[in-house]
């Protein structure tokens, strides 16, 4: 439920307003507290007081509440200018980043509370100025807009100096290099770092039967792993997951194996399985490779001719396929409290990332040194780190990578350099 509201934009405004609305009453309700209590006390002069108060403060909040909305269309529409020049500079498949951004949920959030905050304070003044008939007189409440304008203030020096961070191609890989981590660090049960529990996992049970998909046409984006895993257990069988998470799926096809007798019903599998539009970095492992790619691969087109963004994709490339380089890979098998096995999901193998990180990029690489360099070293250092079991895919990417820069570069000396592995490129 997090990861998915996190990919909305409406929640934390929605939830902010609400927050906003309660702020006000409370406030509302200690301001006509205080003034019952002087009244009770007959302090009327204090009373007096804090009417001139409030009534000096009224052209601050009325200021306030005038300048607010128009305070927000301008930045936010500045904002949606700069996303889609990102989304053309990168891939449009970026736009999630600013999408899920806290910063920016936060700060629309606070601009919006504090328009209605403000417009509801207004409604507290008191046409009587007697202050032995006053009800209310918005004091707490005025010095509250004045406290949420100055936060409104500091979260647009964070929004601005966050969202020109986005627009800037190192932040953004490397925030999707983060996400790549993540991710893996879900599959492994641990930190990012931390090997995958190794050993030759049991066989299952022979297939009694699968279960096909009856809701919307679209991309498996994720699947509610603690759901399957109950109703599995329920049933006493396990599940495997047929499709890959990124997978397009339509009405009709298999969506889970059942493995055992029985087979839990429709009603336990609602909501296991989500489809969406897009693809979504919370449970697919090579997401963020393919984000990766397609920005470099952008970079090296004729039109745009940018080999060193190429050569930046390329390190987060080369330093996510380190990570996996000695872990294993191909399925994920999810475990109940007892330690059975419940649910299995097939996550790409290591040719799969390798093949998905390198050979669009290879195949534009030969007339680029600059990258043909840096994909070299690259591999070469993915040779070191790798098993013996597991070069094949790297040799066989060198090797076209060597033929295509031969038959693309007919001097010598130029082959010669777009040959020699330099982890700069062209430092």
């Amino acid at each position: 439920m997090r990861e998915h509201l996190r990919d909305t934009f409406w929640f934390s405004p929605t939830l902010g307003l609400l927050c906003a609305f309660v702020l006000w009453w409370a406030a509302s309700a200690l301001d006509a507290e205080i003034v019952a209590h002087l009244q009770g006390e007959e302090a009327y002069d204090e009373v007096g007081d804090l009417i001139g108060i409030a009534e000096d403060a009224k052209t601050i909040v009325t200021t306030i509440s005038s300048a607010m909305m128009t305070f927000i269309g301008v930045v936010f529409s500045i904002s949606l200018v700069a996303v889609q020049m990102a989304s053309g500079g990168f891939t449009p498949r970026v736009v999630r980043i600013f999408v899920r951004s806290r910063i920016t949920k936060l700060t629309l959030t606070v601009f919006l509370a504090t328009f209605l905050f403000s417009l509801l304070v207004l409604t507290q003044y008191d046409s009587k100025s007697d202050p032995r008939l006053v009800t209310t007189v918005p004091l707490v409440q005025s010095v509250l807009v004045v406290i949420m304008v100055l936060l409104s203030l500091l979260l647009f020096i964070a929004y601005v100096s966050s969202t020109l961070r986005l627009m800037q191609v190192g932040p953004v890989v490397d925030r999707i290099a983060r996400e790549s981590f993540r991710v893996l660090a879900r599959h492994a049960g641990g930190e990012p770092d931390a090997p995958f529990v190794t050993g030759t996992p049991e066989p299952l049970v022979p297939e009694s039967g699968r279960i096909a998909h009856r809701g919307r046409a679209g991309v498996l984006r994720d699947v509610n792993v603690a759901r399957l895993v109950r109703a599995a257990r329920r049933e006493g069988v396990v599940l495997r997951l047929i499709p890959r998470i990124g997978d397009f799926v339509v009405p009709g096809t298999p969506v889970l194996a059942v493995h055992g007798e029985g087979a839990p019903s429709r009603r336990t599998l609602r909501y296991t399985i989500y489809v969406g539009v897009e693809r979504t970095s919370h449970q697919d492992l090579g997401f963020g490779l393919r984000q990766l790619s397609d920005i470099a691969l952008r970079a090296l087109s004729p039109a745009v001719n940018d080999p060193t963004t190429a050569v930046q994709c390329l390190d987060r490339i080369v330093q996510f396929l380190a990570a996996v380089a000695v872990r294993p890979l191909g399925a994920v098998r999810h475990r109940d409290g007892r330690g059975a096995v419940r649910l299995v999901q097939d996550v790409p193998g290591w040719a799969d990332l390798v093949d998905l990180g390198f050979a669009e990029i290879r195949g534009y690489a030969a007339g680029s040194p600059q990258v043909s360099r840096r994909l070299l070293a690259g591999i070469d250092d993915l040779l070191l780190l790798a098993p013996e079991n597991r070069r094949e895919p790297l040799v066989r990417h060198r090797t076209l990578l060597v033929q295509a820069v031969e038959r693309t570069v007919p001097e010598a000396a130029e082959r010669a350099f777009a040959l020699l592995p330099d982890h700069q490129g062209i430092g």
